[in-house]
């Protein structure tokens, strides 16, 4: 697990507050998503988004249909969910399908859709992950923030 080489990015920026944001999030996994929603509406705040939507679904499978249809109305949209390996194909088929129809719902909409879907081979990967206290990463608020500053990038071509 890794965050060499991630850019040090901003959420200073006056014209995301007007963006509509919405996060989706699987329900497996709860102390896991709970630090990955948490960290995804932290960033929403710190970008000055007052009322994001907010989203559940069972699994990381459902993301990209409830991801396609808050793409209509609004500007970006976040995808959480965590898949964990375990002794069948499982976490192959559900990780490829989340990642693919995630791909499709943003390439299709032109809504960018933040990708904080969490594909770990155990669950310690997915604490460390989930900006929870003593977590090394905050995947959930680096999700939003790619999003948003992609969608504002968007707004301005």
């Amino acid at each position: 697990m890794s965050g060499h080489g991630a850019p040090t990015l901003s959420l200073d920026n006056p014209d995301l507050a007007s963006l509509r944001l919405a996060v989706v999030a699987a329900s497996w996994h709860t102390q896991i998503m709970d630090g990955l929603v948490d960290g995804a509406l932290r960033a929403a705040a710190e970008a000055g988004i007052t009322d994001p939507t907010l989203v559940r679904v069972p699994g990381s499978f459902e993301l990209p249909v409830a991801a396609a249809r808050l793409a209509e109305t609004h500007d970006a949209v976040v995808a959480l969910g965590v898949v964990i390996r375990g002794g069948t194909p499982h976490f192959e088929y559900v990780c490829e399908a989340a990642t693919v129809g995630l791909t499709d719902v943003s390439v299709r909409t032109g809504v960018p859709v933040g990708f904080g879907v969490l594909t770990c081979d155990t669950e310690e990967q997915g604490i460390a992950r989930a900006g929870l206290p003593g977590s090394s990463e905050d995947k959930g608020h680096e999700a939003t923030t790619a999003a948003l500053l992609t969608a504002a990038t968007l707004r301005a071509l």
